[in-house]
């Protein structure tokens, strides 16, 4: 008997190992793109996946110009709903202050417009801009899929065929730069087709590069990168690109 009970539980050890590896080898596959280790080992073996992009590459599925004109339209809203805020900093720069005098024209009109409804001269949120400016708005959640973690969803509105829905922010490094320890257990690293590698993570090292870059950028009060969307409730609602989410262990 009791030959059979250890020979039960070595059974039973050795089906709870196999459950364990099997989950460390899922979480491997689903993580080793994001290794930079092993995307420099494959890369030298399969050079087909890294390539000189050239200008006008058939690659792009939106063009440069449509990109620029959206976020254009989209940053100058988020500036005049903001501009109170940024007033201050503009008065520093009189050189530059008269550039925007348009847009001080439009939120001055759109304050003397509204200033018969009260709840409209409340300063919008994000979400809200992206929605009056492009008809839509994007919010970060947790997914309903079972094991899909976070994920990005259309919250209010439509969003037609070939429209940008979200901005991957984050460290951008290049080829010949450090990020081997950034990389580690971290599933956020974005290498683009030209090799250019994102680190997108919000949390721990990652988060910790990107603000001192930040600060190293600024110029005075002038702020060369956004920092927000490490923050729950990014100035930029498109910033969350980072977090599409397309689940492989999902049948």
């Amino acid at each position: 008997m009791r030959g059979r009970r250890r020979r039960s539980t070595a059974v039973r050890e050795t089906a709870a190992g196999m459950v364990v590896l099997r989950g460390l080898r899922r979480r491997w596959e689903a993580y080793k793109y994001r290794f930079v280790p092993w995307l420099a080992f494959n890369v030298r073996r399969q050079r087909r996946t890294l390539r000189y992009v050239p200008e006008g590459s058939q690659d792009k599925i939106i063009s440069d110009e449509d990109v620029f004109e959206t976020l254009l339209k989209l940053f100058t809203a988020l500036f005049v709903n903001d501009f109170s805020r940024q007033a201050p900093a503009l008065a520093l720069l009189p050189e530059v202050e008269h550039r925007y005098s348009q847009l001080r024209s439009a939120e001055l009109e759109q304050a003397a417009g509204s200033s018969r409804n009260r709840q409209s001269q409340q300063v919008l949120s994000p979400d809200e801009v992206l929605f009056r400016t492009l008809g839509f708005s994007v919010t970060r959640d947790r997914s309903s899929l079972l094991s899909a973690g976070t994920g990005v969803f259309v919250s209010k509105g439509f969003v037609p065929k070939g429209t940008v829905v979200s901005m991957y922010p984050g460290t951008v490094y290049r080829k010949h730069e450090p990020i081997f320890f950034q990389s580690l257990c971290n599933p956020f690293i974005f290498r683009c087709i030209d090799g250019i590698l994102i680190d997108g993570n919000d949390k721990g090292l990652s988060r910790s590069v990107y603000r001192s870059c930040s600060w190293r950028d600024q110029l005075g009060p002038f702020q060369m990168s956004d920092v927000s969307w490490l923050t729950a409730a990014p100035q930029n609602p498109l910033a969350v690109g980072q977090y599409v989410n397309n689940c492989s262990y999902v049948t």
